[in-house]
């Protein structure tokens, strides 16, 4: 009976790999199965293996094991047929054909190892009369100046820090490039655009300091998670500044005005009352908030190429964001790529070596090489 109960509670995890959260601790789990399945695999087979001693419930525990063992298997499968042709899907689309980085999109075997964290330096980049901001700067071992990633990171616009999923800062560092991760004013104390200002106090600290740092300063590109996907989009595509070559965009929300429209499920979130505290309001009391912070609202002939990478279960930013964002970038043919995950959900890429992780991290760095060669 208990290995029945157990098998029993696995296929609920399993279901997370196909269907949406609909609580927040749930949504946590969630990861977990998607980007930490090999775990559940293992557990699923060891319980499947002790029904050869167990005559109670052995068949139907057998064919609830089967279908949950399936389901946990579902991301890595994905992300197999994914990354066989994400090297050329990404070329094609990008229109701007590179050599393969110098790893797969995908590994099996990876799925067993970590990343090592490289070493950072924190430096003040600017002072406000009521607050302080800081970056953290990953500097390469590639001599040289290098194109520098500014990470932005998420949060709600209300919390995190640049200490947030240093994993992927480390493996771009690896690569050969200068990485800055951002610290950036919070809601509600500090309402867009205040952020979009930090970024671009940031870029003047960046190039100020090129000499010392070895920035190329024609080279920068934005990369952000969630909250932070929004202020690096609507950075990029609004500040004009020519050394800004592209933009990473993890889970952003896009267009704030629809997405106001469409919450998170409030057992997940309140997106609504997150949205006011950032903007000022609810909708439509300060409608020009919403549309002045919606990055879709200035894609336009001159945005520069965009990495869009957006998980199909994402319950927190829905997946339509990215969606109407691909379809914006498409109207005005500007170079872009929609990496997506059938499986993942918010904050999949928590994992670096997980099947999402590896699949973001070999298109970031395609990407890279695409925008800054």
């Amino acid at each position: 009976m208990l290995r029945l109960i157990l098998l029993i509670l696995l296929l609920l995890v399993s279901l997370l790999t196909i269907f949406k959260a609909p609580t927040y601790h749930l949504w946590l789990v969630a990861i977990m199965a998607g980007e930490y399945s090999l775990i559940f695999i293992g557990a699923t087979l060891l319980l499947l293996s002790a029904g050869w001693w167990s005559a109670h419930y052995q068949t139907i525990g057998t064919i609830v094991g089967v279908l949950a063992l399936l389901l946990f298997i579902y991301p890595i499968i994905n992300a197999y047929i994914i990354g066989k042709q994400l090297a050329a899907n990404m070329n094609k689309a990008l229109s701007s054909p590179i050599q393969a980085t110098h790893f797969a999109p995908f590994s099996f075997t990876k799925l067993f190892t970590n990343v090592s964290l490289q070493s950072y330096k924190t430096f003040t980049y600017v002072s406000y009369p009521d607050t302080t901001l800081t970056l953290d700067y990953y500097k390469t071992a590639t001599t040289g100046k290098r194109p520098c990633v500014v990470v932005i990171h998420g949060g709600s616009w209300s919390s995190g820090d640049s200490k947030q999923l240093p994993q992927l800062n480390s493996r771009l560092v690896q690569a050969g490039y200068q990485v800055a991760s951002v610290n950036y004013r919070l809601a509600p104390k500090w309402q867009s655009p205040a952020p979009v200002q930090d970024v671009t106090a940031a870029l003047h600290y960046l190039r100020q300091h090129a000499d010392e740092l070895q920035i190329d300063t024609t080279q920068f590109v934005l990369l952000g998670r969630s909250a932070g996907a929004q202020i690096a989009l609507l950075a990029a595509y609004t500040l004009k500044q020519a050394g800004i070559k592209g933009i990473v965009d993890f889970y952003g929300p896009a267009d704030m005005v629809w997405g106001y429209s469409i919450p998170a499920p409030k057992l997940v979130m309140d997106s609504r009352r997150v949205m006011a505290n950032y903007l000022g309001g609810f909708y439509p009391a300060v409608p020009q908030n919403y549309q002045a912070s919606s990055p879709i609202e200035f894609v336009n002939s001159q945005t520069v190429p965009t990495l869009i990478i957006h998980g199909a279960n994402d319950v927190l930013v829905a997946y339509e964001h990215s969606r109407r964002l691909d379809v914006k970038l498409q109207q005005n043919n500007i170079p872009h790529y929609w990496l997506k995950l059938p499986w993942a959900t918010h904050g999949f890429d928590y994992h670096l070596n997980g099947p999402g992780g590896q699949l973001s991290t070999y298109a970031v760095e395609h990407f890279l090489q695409s925008v800054t060669h």
